[in-house]
């Protein structure tokens, strides 16, 4: 089974915009067909990011949304993760060392700065936009 770690924006493209690119992945998701993995940072931070006023969550779907996400996804144990890159974006790191200690084959994101780490170095796991990612397990 594919092993995937979704950053936050992608979690809100699912959970809350619904945005067309993350569609095949929430279906994958939810049929079971793909694990999505997450710890105690990255569940943190979401937490954090559902409150940011932008967003226009009343606390009743700030709660549905972080209880949906995080009933469907695996929850790994805190640890040392192997070298790694640094990203540029400190507060994205956690999402390469998360993907580095659970055997991720996919970190899937949007951000500049975690893309930038693409084909710089080796990784044991591919970083992959939304879209990109889709087509892995939906051909």
């Amino acid at each position: 089974m594919l092993r995937l770690v979704l950053d936050t924006n992608v979690v809100l493209d699912l959970f809350h915009w619904g945005n067309v690119d993350a569609v095949p992945i929430m279906a994958a998701l939810e049929a079971g067909q793909i694990e999505c993995l997450a710890d105690r940072r990255t569940l943190d931070e979401l937490q954090r990011v559902l409150t940011y006023p932008q967003l226009k969550l009343t606390p009743e779907m700030i709660v549905d949304r972080y209880q949906r996400y995080s009933s469907l996804v695996q929850l790994v144990d805190e640890g040392e993760a192997p070298p790694l890159p640094r990203c540029k974006d400190r507060d994205d790191q956690m999402f390469l060392e998360l993907a580095a200690r659970a055997n991720a084959d996919v970190l899937v994101t949007k951000d500049k700065a975690l893309l930038k780490l693409r084909g710089r170095t080796k990784l044991a796991f591919r970083i992959l936009k939304p879209a990109a990612a889709a087509t892995i397990f939906s051909s």
